[in-house]
């Protein structure tokens, strides 16, 4: 099964892996995990502009 795509371009939803000749990623939220390993990464990520 195909899942929804979102370009960064024009903020068009596709189900291919490029649109506008840049790629697509996911618009859903990523599932929420009391036991996430990555939290503080993601975090320290975020804090730093990435």
């Amino acid at each position: 099964m195909k899942r929804m795509k979102k370009c960064e371009v024009c903020k068009a939803y596709t189900l291919d892996v490029s649109h506008c000749g840049k790629p697509t990623h996911s618009p859903h939220p990523p599932k929420f995990s009391i036991d996430d390993k990555y939290a503080a990464y993601r975090r320290m990520n975020f804090q730093n502009g990435n």
